[in-house]
């Protein structure tokens, strides 16, 4: 018997992909979404999922390596970030066009940030790619997005587990995907490999490495460590039926060409959770 779920699904980077996973997983196991909300990735996984595209997505996912990912990032010069963040949206757009969130298939809301007036915006109709590209505006790294008089950056800024915004019926499990669980030693980490401006991201950006005295790197760890505690604040209030952990060292925030492997860590994190969930009902 199909249980309906309302998904709400973290922030996080490319450690997003897991969310996938998670999703495949729900639907093998006989839940039915029924509605979603997202911040910054999650953002970007919940809507293609609510309009029935994630598959396509997917499937472009796994083509990608790392010379692919750096050439989806569009550098730039200006003061408030280093990439623009368009270049992907309009590849996507390619084979993903565009709807607005009003018509999807299932209630889906997106959450950004509205920095200038410092609370969360979230998006409930209008542009699904307006929605995204401003959820996913990492502070410094990716520029804001403008909206109306201000500017929105990434949803995680303040609310990286959207809990309160998602529309939940009444009967609704409510399932987490967290992208910030505890670290697991035990998962294999990828040698670092990355030449070029790829290597700069990752190491300036990706690893938040307190060690090195870099301006990215000290912006990253100390933003890290207030998302981890605002997430678990939310966890703790909300009390989910469901919690999916994915370690937050799980993959670094651009480390989309992990494709296949990140969405397998999100397949097995659900399956894990769900056992768990069953066997203490």
């Amino acid at each position: 018997m199909e249980k309906s779920v309302a998904l709400v699904l973290s922030s996080g980077g490319s450690r997003g992909l897991a969310h996938v996973g998670v999703i495949n997983e729900l639907e093998k196991q006989g839940f039915k979404i029924s509605t979603v909300a997202g911040s910054s990735i999650g953002a970007v996984i919940g809507g293609l999922y609510a309009m029935g595209k994630l598959p396509e997505y997917t499937v472009w996912a796994k083509t990608l390596n790392r010379k692919a990912v750096l050439g989806l990032m569009d550098f730039t010069l200006t003061k408030n970030g280093l990439l623009k963040g368009d270049r992907v949206f309009d590849k996507m757009k390619s084979f993903i066009p565009d709807v607005n969130i009003e018509k999807m298939n299932i209630p889906f809301v997106a959450v950004a940030t509205d920095i200038l007036n410092e609370k969360e915006v979230a998006f409930r109709s209008g542009s699904f790619y307006d929605a995204i590209r401003a959820s996913i505006a990492i502070p410094a790294i990716i520029t804001p997005a403008k909206y109306k008089d201000t500017f929105l950056l990434d949803g995680g800024v303040l609310n990286p587990i959207p809990i309160e915004q998602v529309v939940r019926k009444n009967g609704d499990m409510l399932i987490v995907v967290n992208l910030y669980g505890e670290r697991k030693p035990d998962i294999p980490k990828e040698t670092n490999t990355n030449i070029g401006l790829m290597n700069i991201l990752s190491t300036l950006i990706s690893t938040g490495d307190k060690s090195s005295k870099g301006y990215y790197s000290l912006l990253n760890s100390t933003s890290s460590a207030m998302i981890h505690k605002i997430a678990k604040m939310s966890i703790e209030k909300h009390k989910p039926d469901i919690i999916i952990n994915i370690p937050y060292d799980a993959a670094n925030t651009f480390d989309f060409y992990r494709a296949k492997e990140l969405i397998e860590l999100g397949e097995s994190a659900a399956k894990e959770a769900i056992r768990n969930y069953l066997e203490n009902r």
